[in-house]
Parts: C-alpha cells; sequence; structure tokens
C-alpha cells in the first residue's frame, strides 16, 4: 500500500508527470505512482465509482443519488451529492488527465479509459478473443492480475451490488476461459491447486468441474479424476435434480475408455467460430446490452434460452448483436453458430431453416453421411444435438416467427439470439421468449456515432451542420453510417455541403444509390414489398400527413374507411416495424421511413384530395373540440361528422395530443390553397392556446387565417381574424401591432355598420390601452363593448364585457361601479355554468376587495378563482392571479409570503415566454432582497 496523502497534486509542478490509475476492482481509489490519493469517506468514493464505471460519460445528479443512496436519499441529498463532488474535485486537482466536469446532461469524469482498472481487464479479455491460445493466455493472465479482490469493496448498496455481479461475471467468464487455453497448452500441473480452491468455492460449475477432472487424469491421478465426477454428478442430483452435462459426460466416457490423449476430448472435435466481424465503431445502446446480459445470467434457468431483437430496417440490430456477441464469446465453449436468413433480402427468397441446421450440422463436426435427408429430421437432429451443447447460435435477419420456430433447441445450455424486422410475436407468445425492441438513438448517441465514424474535431468544427445532419438522419443508425462513410470519401468538404445536399434532394434522395444492397431505399424497399397492397397504399398517404403522429380516426378519415378497418390495414406495417402506436390509437413513423413513404406515393394528384379530406376533419373536429371549451360564440359549425367531446376535460386532452398535429394541419391547408380550413384551425386552436399560453403559436395561426381570409375575398373571415389576431398580438407582448389592426378593424367595422365587428374590436383594444398604461381609455373601450354586446343577446360575452368594465373600473377608482359590474357578470358566468368565466369575475373581485383594503377577502376571491382557473388549465390566468395574491400579502403587511410567491410566478411567466412580466418579478425580488 502507497503512502496516504491530503493534499491536491499541485505540488507535483516540475516533477516528471505520472499517469493516474483509478481502480475498482477491489476498494475505490485513485494512485499516482506509488501516491495513493485521499478521495473521502464512502458515500463519496461512490460518487467517484459511479462516475468511473461509466468514464467519459455524462451521468445525472438524479441518477448518482440513486447510485448512492438508493431508495432512501436524505432530504437535502442534491445539495449534499453537490458537496461531494466540489470535495472529488479538490482531490483530483492537478492531478494530470483526470477531471469531473459538469455538462448538460449531468456529471462526466474525463479520464484515459485505460486508467480505469475495470476497462484495462475488458479490453485486455477483449484482445484474447480475437489472439491465438498462447498470446490470448498471457493476456487473460494480465486481465485477472488487475483485480485486488471484491470489485467496489468499500462501497455498498444495490447499485453497487448491480455492478458486482456483472463485473465479477465478466471476471469468472474470463478466468474459465483461461482454464480452458491454459489445459490446451498443456500446463495442468501449474493449474490443479488453483483449479481445486476454485472447486471448493464453486461445487456445481460443470466447466469448471470438467477443467478439473481433466487436469486430475493429466497429472496422472485418474481415480481421483473419475471420484471428482462421481461426486459432481451425486450433488447435481441431491441439489438440482439433474444429472451431468453432455460434455462431463463425454470426458467421463473417454477416460473410462482410454480415449482421452494429451488433449481434452473436447477440444479434438470441431469448435465453430462463425460470428461475423463486428462493427469497428460502436457506441450507446447500454439499455439494451444490458438485456443480453441478463438473458446470459439467466441462460441456465430457463425453458428455451432465446432472445429476440427486432426493429426497423437500419437500426442497428446486427451491430448490436455482433458486438454483444464477440463479447460474451467466452461464455460459449462449444463455440459460436451464425446464420443470415435473408428474411428481407433484395432477393426475396428466405433461407429455409432446414438448409439453416444442415449447415450449422457440418460446422459442429457431424458427419455427412450421419445427417438426413428431409427436412424435419434434420432440423430434429439439429435440435437434439446443440440442446447440450454450451453454444451461442445468432440467427440473424429472420422473415417471422415461423422463420426461426424450427431452430430453437429444447435444451437450456445454448441461447438463440435472433435479429428481425418483424415484431415475432407469435415466438413470443408460442415460446414465451423475450423481444427487445430497439428504437433510434438519441441524439447524443447519435453524435457520439457520428463523430466515431469521421473525427470528433470535424463535428466540433461545424456544430450547425451537423445538427442538420443529426435532425436529417433521426437517430438511425444506418444513416449516420452512410452519411459518414460520404463525408469521410471528401475529407475536405465542409459539413454544410453535405447538409446542403440533403435538404436540397428532399425524401431519401439519392445519396446512397451507390450502396445498391444496403443502402437506406434498398433496406426500406425490402420491408415495403412484403406488405400487402392496402398497407402500402395507407402507409404512403401517412408519409405525406401532416404532423409527428395521426391517430386512428384522423388515419380513418383519410383513407375514407373505418376505424377497425384502420387497424387492420396498419397491422402489416407494425408488424415490420414501419409504422409504431407509442401510445394506443396514434400510429408514428421514423422521420426517414416517412420520406421513403412519401416518395411511394403514385398517384400525387389522389393524394392531395385524401389530403385535403384530412385537413377538414382536423379543422372539424377541432371546432368540436372549441364549442365544448367556449360553447357561447360559434362563428363556423364543424361540418361532417366530428368527434364528439363528453367534456372539457376529454376536449382539452385531445388537442392537447393533437397540437403539433393541428399546426401542421393548418400549414399544409395553406399549402393546398384550401382558405377556408386555415382559419377554422385557427378558431378550433383559440381557447386551447389561450389557456395553455402558446402566444407566438397563437399568432402565427392566426396571421396564417387572416392572410387566407384576404385572398378568399370573405369579410366575415377577414374581420374575425383581424380580431383575434390583434388580441393575440397583445397577449405576445406586440402592442404597437396589436393596437393598428384592432384600430383598423374597429374603423372597418364603424364604416360597414357591423355592430359585432365593433365590439369585438373594442373588447381587445381595452388590454391593450391598459398595457400602455392608460386605464380610462382602456374603461371606456370595455365600456362600448357592454353596450353594443347588451343588443345581441348573447349572455357570455356580456358577462365577459361586463367583468372586463369592472375591472377597468377598478382600476381607475370607481369602486361602486366595479362591484355593480362584476356582480352582474358573475350571475351570469354561474347561470352559464362557465367555470373560465367565473374565475376571471372572482379575480377582478378579489382586486376590488384589495383596493378597499380588505385583504382577507381578497385572498378568497384570489384563491377560489385559482382553483378553478387550475381546474380548466388556463394557465396564463392563472399566473397573472398568482401575482396578484402576492401584491394582497405585500398590502398586507407579509412581504416574505409575498418574495416566496413572486420567485414561483416568476418562473411560470418565463415558461410562458413572457419576458417584461419576467423582469418585472426580477425588480421586485432585487429591490426587497433583505428588507
Amino acid at each position: 500500500m502507497g503512502t496516504l496523502i491530503h493534499r491536491p497534486l499541485s505540488w507535483i509542478v516540475g516533477c516528471v508527470v505520472e499517469v493516474p490509475g483509478f481502480e475498482v476492482l477491489g476498494v475505490v481509489r485513485v494512485r499516482v505512482g506509488e501516491v495513493v490519493i485521499d478521495i473521502g469517506h464512502a458515500r463519496q468514493r461512490c460518487v467517484l465509482a459511479a462516475l468511473l464505471v461509466e468514464p467519459n460519460r455524462p451521468v445525472s445528479a438524479d441518477l448518482l443519488i440513486d447510485r448512492v443512496w438508493g431508495e432512501n436519499p436524505p432530504t437535502r441529498a442534491r445539495g449534499t451529492l453537490y458537496g461531494y463532488l466540489h470535495r472529488l474535485r479538490q482531490a483530483l486537482a492537478g492531478v494530470w488527465g483526470a477531471e469531473i466536469r459538469r455538462g448538460r446532461d449531468g456529471y462526466v469524469i474525463e479520464v484515459d479509459e485505460e486508467s480505469v482498472d475495470l476497462y484495462r481487464f475488458r479490453r485486455l479479455v477483449a484482445r484474447s478473443r480475437q489472439a491465438g491460445d498462447r498470446e490470448a493466455l498471457e493476456l487473460l493472465q494480465r486481465a485477472l492480475r488487475l483485480w485486488r479482490g471484491r470489485p467496489l469493496a468499500d462501497v455498498e448498496g444495490p447499485w453497487a451490488d448491480s455492478v458486482r455481479r456483472v463485473v465479477e461475471q465478466d471476471r469468472w467468464t474470463a478466468l474459465l476461459r483461461r482454464n480452458d487455453i491454459a489445459l490446451r497448452e498443456g500446463h495442468h500441473d501449474t493449474l490443479l491447486a488453483e483449479l481445486l480452491d476454485l472447486a471448493e468455492a464453486h461445487p456445481l460449475d460443470e466447466q469448471l468441474a470438467c477443467q478439473l477432472v481433466l487436469a486430475l487424469y493429466r497429472t496422472g491421478r485418474q481415480a481421483e479424476a473419475l471420484d471428482r465426477f462421481e461426486f459432481l454428478r451425486r450433488l447435481l442430483a441431491d441439489e438440482l435434480g439433474a444429472d451431468p452435462g453432455h460434455e462431463l459426460r463425454e470426458l467421463h466416457r473417454q477416460i473410462l475408455a482410454g480415449e482421452l490423449t494429451g488433449v481434452a476430448g473436447a477440444a479434438a472435435r470441431p469448435l465453430p467460430r462463425e460470428l461475423p466481424a463486428a462493427a469497428r465503431v460502436f457506441v450507446g445502446r447500454h439499455n439494451e446490452i444490458a438485456q443480453l446480459d441478463k438473458a446470459l445470467v439467466g441462460l441456465h434457468g430457463t425453458p428455451t434460452s432465446a432472445l429476440a431483437v427486432v426493429g426497423v430496417g437500419g437500426i442497428g440490430k446486427t451491430t448490436l448483436v455482433l458486438h454483444w456477441a464477440h463479447r460474451n464469446a467466452g461464455a460459449f465453449p462449444d463455440g459460436q453458430l451464425y446464420a443470415d436468413l435473408r428474411g428481407f433480402a433484395p432477393s426475396g427468397t428466405p433461407l429455409p431453416p432446414a438448409a439453416v441446421a444442415s449447415r450449422f450440422l457440418a460446422a459442429i463436426g457431424v458427419p455427412t453421411a450421419g445427417v438426413p435427408t428431409d427436412a424435419d429430421s434434420v432440423l430434429g437432429l439439429f435440435r437434439g444435438v446443440v440442446a447440450e451443447k454450451r453454444m451461442l447460435v445468432v440467427l440473424d435477419n429472420a422473415r417471422d416467427s415461423d422463420h426461426v420456430r424450427p431452430l430453437l433447441p429444447g435444451g437450456s445450455s445454448s441461447l438463440v439470439v435472433i435479429t428481425s424486422r418483424h415484431r415475432l410475436t407469435g415466438l413470443s407468445a408460442s415460446h414465451g421468449i423475450p423481444v427487445l425492441t430497439l428504437d433510434a438513438l438519441n441524439r447524443d448517441t447519435a453524435r457520439d456515432l457520428l463523430a466515431c465514424h469521421m473525427s470528433d474535431e470535424r463535428v466540433r468544427g461545424e456544430p450547425e451542420a451537423v445538427t442538420d445532419l443529426l435532425d436529417w438522419c433521426a437517430g438511425l443508425p444506418l444513416a449516420l453510417a452512410l452519411l459518414a462513410a460520404r463525408a469521410t470519401s471528401h475529407p475536405g468538404f465542409p459539413l454544410r455541403v453535405l447538409a446542403e445536399e440533403l435538404h436540397q434532394a428532399g425524401g431519401i434522395g439519392d445519396w446512397d444509390a451507390d450502396e445498391a444492397d444496403s443502402g437506406l431505399r434498398a433496406v426500406f424497399s425490402t420491408s415495403w414489398r412484403a406488405l400487402p397492397t392496402a398497407t402500402v397504399e395507407a402507409c404512403s398517404l401517412l408519409g405525406l400527413a401532416p404532423g409527428p403522429d395521426i391517430g386512428v380516426d384522423a388515419v380513418a378519415a383519410l383513407l375514407g374507411t373505418s376505424a377497425p378497418r384502420v387497424r387492420t390495414v396498419m397491422r402489416p406495417a407494425e408488424a415490420a416495424h414501419l409504422v409504431r402506436q407509442p401510445v394506443p390509437g396514434r400510429y408514428r413513423m421514423h422521420d426517414l421511413v416517412r420520406r421513403f413513404a412519401a416518395e411511394q406515393a403514385a398517384d400525387h394528384g389522389a393524394a392531395r384530395a385524401r389530403l385535403g379530406r384530412l385537413v377538414d376533419h382536423y379543422a372539424d373536429t377541432a371546432l368540436a373540440a372549441e364549442a365544448v371549451l367556449y360553447p357561447h360564440e360559434l362563428p363556423f359549425a364543424p361540418g361532417g361528422s366530428p368527434r364528439r367531446f363528453a367534456d372539457e376535460d376529454e376536449a382539452l386532452a385531445w388537442l392537447g395530443a393533437e397540437y403539433p398535429t393541428l399546426l401542421a394541419a393548418q400549414a399544409l391547408a395553406v399549402d393546398l390553397g384550401r382558405h377556408a380550413p386555415v382559419w377554422r384551425l385557427a378558431w378550433g386552436l383559440d381557447t386551447f392556446q389561450r389557456r395553455q399560453v402558446h402566444s407566438g403559436d397563437q399568432v402565427r395561426v392566426w396571421s396564417a387565417g387572416l392572410s387566407a381570409a384576404e385572398l378568399a375575398g370573405d369579410a366575415d373571415a377577414r374581420a374575425l381574424s383581424a380580431w383575434r389576431l390583434g388580441a393575440a398580438h397583445n397577449r405576445a407582448g406586440n402592442r404597437t401591432e396589436a393596437k393598428l389592426l384592432l384600430e383598423h378593424a374597429l374603423a372597418v367595422g364603424s364604416e360597414s355598420g357591423n355592430k359585432q365587428t365593433q365590439a369585438n374590436a373594442h373588447q381587445a383594444l381595452a388590454p391593450v390601452h391598459e398595457e400602455l398604461g392608460d386605464d380610462a381609455r382602456a374603461l371606456s373601450h370595455a365600456e362600448s363593448a357592454l353596450v353594443i354586446l347588451r343588443e345581441t343577446g348573447n349572455e357570455m360575452r356580456q358577462a365577459h364585457a361586463l367583468n372586463q368594465a369592472g375591472w377597468y373600473a377598478a382600476k381607475v377608482g370607481d369602486l361602486g361601479r366595479a362591484r355593480e359590474h362584476c356582480a352582474a357578470a358573475l350571475a351570469l358566468a354561474r347561470r352559464h355554468a362557465d367555470a373560465d368565466a367565473e374565475a376571471r369575475v372572482l379575480d377582478s373581485l378579489g382586486y376590488l376587495a384589495h383596493r378597499e383594503g380588505d385583504h382577507a377577502r381578497a385572498e378568497d376571491f384570489y384563491q377560489r378563482a385559482l382553483a378553478l382557473f387550475g381546474r380548466t388549465r388556463s394557465m396564463y390566468d392563472y399566473a397573472d392571479t398568482l401575482e396578484r395574491v402576492a401584491d394582497n400579502h405585500v398590502a398586507a403587511g407579509d412581504l416574505r409570503r409575498a418574495r416566496s410567491l413572486w420567485r414561483e410566478v416568476r418562473r411560470m411567466y418565463d415558461a410562458q415566454g413572457r419576458v417584461n412580466a419576467v423582469d418585472r418579478m426580477s425588480a421586485l425580488l432585487a429591490t426587497t432582497d433583505g428588507v
């Protein structure tokens, strides 16, 4: 043990810099030469260990807290964690090549991975798999010498236990493989003592028992070898109710028959190692690898040991499986078999299961003369031969469940890993095989993959172009690899040139045309050809549909069919992973699949007609939702047979789920030149956008509505759009634009004699003048609107006008008139059971009580208003009322409570993008700090 020091290494300046060593294969420690750095107490060391097991990868604060404290973190866990990280930084200050840094996604320890003993161990083991026996033996010995005891020996907790289980399994696999190689190389004498100790600790491990029996036999201790076999046979029978496996029984037979020579009988048989080379570049997929590791750990505990990895073409199924298989090849001493089943090959002819079984039998060493000629017998023989072996069988690119079901062995010693573009639900149902579905890579992992393919320097040098490329690839590994290959073939080209090519090409483009069999279009085409005609037509139209996803009812409108028929038509596309349902009843395509699908639309004229029908569906349904949220004014009636909404919650839920798609549908309506749906969609979104504070979007949709009304020459639609656009501009903080639009609308209404247009303009101008500081002018507009609206008979419009007039009367000090107007407004709101309107009136009454100095009554009104705003999800108004609650506390002398509310209100205003309001709250907090 080196000398323990309690100071950073800045004192090493001027000395020869030594590379630090980070050790987790034992107690957690950091060494520089013979010096051991003091990294603090057990929990602080746990933080360092949690970073070291994923060096150069960000770990979020929440994940660090979970790893350190598990399910019982202390009350101030985050603050305590920050303290640990601060002290670790101090301890590592001056340690060359080591830094704990905080990034966007969490904390990362930046070190050379070679300096971490765990990663050095794994690298040596990986190298050993590619080496001959002598070199492999040396590499494995070096790897095992890195272990100093129990991994993370001084760190306790569920996370540390899970890491230990995985790492100790890795060590055990490496140790057994080292033993196999050492025995092949004739080191039975030097290995025997260790094998005896290991067998004492692991009496039920049959691979270890084989090694010990063989070592005893080769050292001339034949009787002990036979006794050891008999001991294990009885132990297996007593403990597990099982017999020894095939390999151990065969070894026992060879000893009894005198057939065993200088090498093990098992080694004399062919040992297939058929795995294709793993990809040079592999990043991410940590959770998926963990799932595969679980299949390996549970290999002897399941009736049929198999796992399927499924996903859309190009998602990286084969890459993942081969990466994992090479890393764990040592766990399968009887070899590894691999076959590309060509389930989605360009030729369209999948490889028959019997042909695969026949080739596998030859690889295992079964003489050709002993292989039956009929398919069923060949498959049966293969399953029987593999049943008792410890083999890895990779069945790549399966067409469907029936394609691989005949190749599944009945035993539990081997592991079969299947990849397919099909969901393989039949296989999961019939055999209980777990199915791992691969999704697109997240943005950070995709960036890492791009950097590994090209260079980190090139990726960092053009961040905007890289963002465009990542957006285009949408996390599809094949697209990233092909794109990187194109960039690498032109190392002098700026990446922005490649990004521009992609945007100009539209769709998938022809940039991967040189990859005739493995390019994106080729990969997607093979899946496409396997779909029924009706499904192809539906998917082509989905590629043209607006928005990131689409509901079943919308697909039915697009196809002109029923929802049940939609589910039937889309099922084959889901099975092929070309379409998925992220939530029940909503379909989504990967962006690149979507581009490919759009290219397949054969008749774009017919497609435009169907898209027009879809736009109408969205406009009609949005208007139906708006009619529930605000039924008191319906300038546009829903057409067709729109969905019926039972209540506000259902309407808000639909609008929330469809919101991005509705915005895209309006843009599509503009592109199609269908003017009426443009302003109809704007009205259908109006109340939802106001309540949810989508002010910028509201300006955009009403700007589009006004433009469409002008192009259509529709005077009524133009007047309505100008009114709503002016109101939207005011809510977004654009006072000048709002005032110009609304004053023009008022002038037009006055010239034409249109009273409704005048009332709308007056009512929208009132808050504009309030924001400009002219409350008297605001009151004048509000009362002008009230006079006109009393003539219309629309009681809820009158209620809003009464409340507005009452509010401005209170602001100018006419409290009696304010009370009268608000009381009348409250009665109307309650008569019509309009919770949103009632909340607004209660807010005004709270302000009136506040002006009268009755702070307790004001608080009561405000709290009732907040409850109703919360129920109707009117978050814009909720934040305004909460600010007035804070003002009320200031007037009542409770500044501490007011400051707490100001902080909360500032957070809400910031989330709503209300910059001026955020500045106002910040100024209040700054001027009252310390008061």
